[in-house]
């Protein structure tokens, strides 16, 4: 969490503990990171997807700012560019 808030700082230029929410890709797009302060301390959401990759628009200068309902469709696995249900495993095992 400490160097993720780290880039925040220094390659954003932004204050990871405002309260905003910051996501990170891994390389190979099948990998999120969520960093959020909330007043009382710094949480980490991770989500890896089982098949694909999270779709992630382009960024220009580093940052991406997104919409409540787009960053809903990412974390779900959908296209938010064109919304549809993907994959979903039939059991656990």
């Amino acid at each position: 969490m400490q160097s993720l808030a780290l880039a925040v700082q220094e390659s954003l230029k932004r204050d990871p503990h405002a309260g905003d929410l910051y996501i990170f890709r891994s390389r190979r797009g099948d990998l999120v990171k969520i960093l959020w302060h909330d007043w009382l301390g710094m949480s980490l959401y991770a989500k890896r997807l089982d098949r694909g990759k999270f779709i992630w628009p382009a960024a220009s200068d580093g940052a991406v700012s997104i919409l409540a309902a787009q960053m809903a469709y990412m974390l779900e696995g959908i296209d938010w560019r064109n919304p549809q249900l993907s994959w979903r495993p039939q059991s656990a095992g």
